[in-house]
């Protein structure tokens, strides 16, 4: 028991010892910003900001391909836009493509990552045989993961069947 009593005292006192120590905050934050010198502007550095990051892509066409349920053969309404894209690809060997196909909600979810994937994989196979290097090309799938309309109506399922261009 008077060990006890030894060992609480001991601690106690550590206690008070630190609570009665006074701080100048000085090694606080908020007495580096209350202390800090006022900043000045520096004469004749004038800051620019940077200059907004080009559009990668064809410019004025579309970057969605559409599909019909449960389907991955590219609509005859979309191949002007994958025929865009590919003559875009052809004419600059040092650009790639990352194909992100989508799906709606009907449907399970190892189900839409696939049909997702034959989506991306059949826009590659396309503009494959319109003479890009396919090594330009990635083909991902998202499924359902990347919604583009949270809609449960066949409007709203027609904008998530897609797959995008993103050009890197």
């Amino acid at each position: 028991m008077n060990r006890f009593l030894s060992l609480s005292l001991v601690a106690a006192a550590s206690v008070l010892a630190g609570c009665a120590t006074p701080s100048d905050g000085s090694d606080q934050t908020t007495h580096y910003y209350a202390n800090r010198p006022a900043s000045r502007p520096v004469a004749g550095v004038r800051v620019n900001p940077a200059p907004p990051k080009a559009e990668r892509g064809p410019i004025g066409v579309a970057r969605i391909v559409y599909f019909d349920f449960d389907k991955s053969t590219i609509r005859p309404a979309d191949r002007s836009v994958v025929e865009a894209h590919a003559n875009y690809l052809r004419a600059r060997r040092g650009e790639s493509v990352v194909l992100e196909g989508h799906t709606d909600v009907r449907g399970g979810r190892e189900y839409n990552l696939a049909l997702g994937q034959r989506r991306s994989e059949s826009v590659k196979k396309a503009m494959g045989l319109l003479g890009v290097d396919t090594s330009q090309i990635e083909a991902v799938s998202w499924g359902t993961e990347k919604p583009a309309s949270l809609e449960q109506t066949e409007a709203g399922y027609q904008l998530n069947r897609r797959v995008e261009f993103s050009y890197r």
